[in-house]
């Protein structure tokens, strides 16, 4: 009897820490554009996003051949690699939702109405490195010119366009996508923290914990099931980016 008292007792404890202990802050992968009416990477997803509570939404930019900057996650459009094409030759195209495709500027400019949601800009790998720096720099000077930098935190799969990101907005946060770089090279190269997939973390959860010890945060990307965000939130991770926020959200509340 008294062992199944201390089970139980334990068992509350334990659900109890569990539910008071820090929660994952909720990024919206690519905005919410599982809500009706919205679209990958577009300015519905931005809405839908802050709409539902969501901390942060995440987007992908590239630079065009013509200089503009705008959304989109692929990198190619009708069999042609996008940073080649110019603004007119893809004025054409639209999202599912019927949205044109969107200008960094226009997204920015929504984005300014909800004050309480973190913009997640994902600049996608350009062919070299000094397309890289044009479009960090060009998307440095944006962000900043509209009043919005201290809401956006930068990533990237490109190496090299995290470098430039630390190097051009040195007071904002920056992650590193890719997965390979270990924790106390992050920190000598000035990052924010970690933002890899979840099997990097799997593999080697200690790293989680290292991370924290050098004053790292941790993002997770991009997970979508539920026994996976409840290890997210067993392992103490601080952010989660997540296809389907509304089932986070619920989780974590």
């Amino acid at each position: 009897m008294k062992r199944h008292l201390l089970t139980a007792a334990l068992t509350l404890l334990s659900a109890t820490l569990f539910s008071l202990s820090a929660q994952p802050k909720v990024i919206a992968h690519r905005g919410y554009w599982r809500a009706e009416g919205s679209a990958q990477n577009s300015v519905a997803s931005l809405v839908a996003a802050a709409e539902i509570g969501c901390w942060g939404s995440e987007f992908d930019v590239w630079l065009s051949a013509d200089g503009v900057l705008f959304l989109y996650h692929d990198d190619e459009m009708n069999g042609q690699r996008v940073e080649k094409l110019t603004m007119a030759q893809m004025k054409d195209y639209t999202l599912e939702n019927g949205e044109p495709l969107p200008l960094l500027e226009d997204f920015l400019t929504v984005a300014q109405r909800y004050p309480e949601l973190q913009l997640i800009f994902e600049l996608k790998p350009h062919n070299n490195k000094e397309q890289e720096r044009k479009a960090v720099e060009a998307s440095v000077k944006m962000v900043e010119a509209m009043g919005l930098a201290e809401r956006t935190e930068y990533i990237s799969f490109s190496h090299n366009a995290c470098l430039e990101f630390i190097r051009l907005a040195p007071s904002a946060k920056v992650y590193y996508l890719g997965g390979e770089i270990l924790p106390k090279r992050l920190l000598e190269e000035g990052f924010a923290g970690a933002d890899y997939h979840i099997g990097v973390y799997k593999v080697a959860p200690k790293m989680v914990e290292q991370l924290h010890k050098l004053g790292l945060e941790v993002n997770v990307w991009t997970v979508n099931k539920e026994q996976d965000m409840l290890w997210v939130k067993r392992h103490n991770l601080d952010y989660i980016t997540t296809d389907y926020p509304e089932l986070a959200l619920e989780l974590y509340k």
